[in-house]
């Protein structure tokens, strides 16, 4: 009976594994099309005040999203360290890329964060508008991601680029690329490390979208080092990878986070 009874406990675990994932995935959808038509509405707003209400828009969205998630999907998240960054102005937050689920984590405690992003997800039909109502910056061309990231920090915004340069595929990380380094050096703005830890590679690079998560899914971000302005944006990267290999590998629970 008892070994029934564990049976049946983990079919219908496995069973709302199952349906969690698909109400993440479909509230996260459901949430960018309400958003879509009012997006494009207030694209005919003057720069300054649209830029104001989608990133605000987006940051109040991705809050309620993540709300969502710990109520609703076995989620946990802790933010807070974020927090401390609010009332610091003009800084390039560089981080790890493990998961889907990064931007929506930092932006939903930044009011004012603008984020480079692949081309493709700014011509997303479901992303995009928001995204361009934000000023995000596009990262298919160099000079000119280069060029809007420096007037975005100009003007006191918070830049979160991931210096991957894509989700994860080798953990604990990727090579980063020097983008991060041009940006600061061309902004003349500090960069400030975020260690993003988690307890499954859930929606990373390897990982299949409809494959279920493993439930409770824990996630939390540490802000660590801040880096000055480097004088060498190759060097920079390495630098900046090494950091980020040192700070992943001594995480005690990082052997259980990689791909099998």
């Amino acid at each position: 009976m008892s070994s029934l009874a564990a049976r049946l406990g983990r079919s219908l675990w496995t069973a709302y594994e199952y349906i969690a994932m698909f109400a993440g995935l479909g509230a996260l959808a459901l949430l960018c099309l309400a958003w879509l038509p009012f997006a494009l509405v207030c694209s005919v707003l003057p720069e300054r005040v649209g830029r104001f209400v989608g990133r605000r828009v987006i940051m109040i969205g991705f809050r309620v999203y993540l709300l969502f998630l710990t109520i609703f999907c076995a989620c946990r998240f802790d933010l807070s360290a974020l927090d401390s960054l609010r009332r610091e102005r003009s800084l390039v937050l560089v981080a790890n890329h493990p998961s889907l689920l990064d931007v929506v984590m930092i932006v939903s405690r930044l009011p004012d964060a603008v984020c480079v992003m692949k081309a493709a997800l700014m011509d997303n039909i479901l992303l995009g508008a928001a995204a361009r109502l934000a000023r995000y910056i596009r990262n298919d061309a160099p000079v000119s991601m280069v060029r809007q990231a420096r007037i975005a920090l100009q003007q006191g915004a918070h830049l979160v680029i991931f210096p991957e340069g894509s989700r994860t595929r080798n953990f604990p990380i990727d090579a980063c690329t020097g983008a991060s380094g041009l940006i600061s050096q061309a902004a003349k703005a500090p960069l400030q490390a975020l260690v993003i830890e988690f307890s499954s590679p859930y929606l990373g690079k390897s990982w299949p979208l409809f494959r279920k998560p493993d439930l409770p899914l824990r996630f939390g971000i540490r802000v660590g080092r801040r880096f000055e302005v480097p004088t060498h944006a190759r060097r920079f990267a390495r630098e900046l990878e090494d950091y980020f290999r040192a700070e992943l590998s001594a995480d005690p629970t990082h052997a259980h986070n990689t791909p099998s």
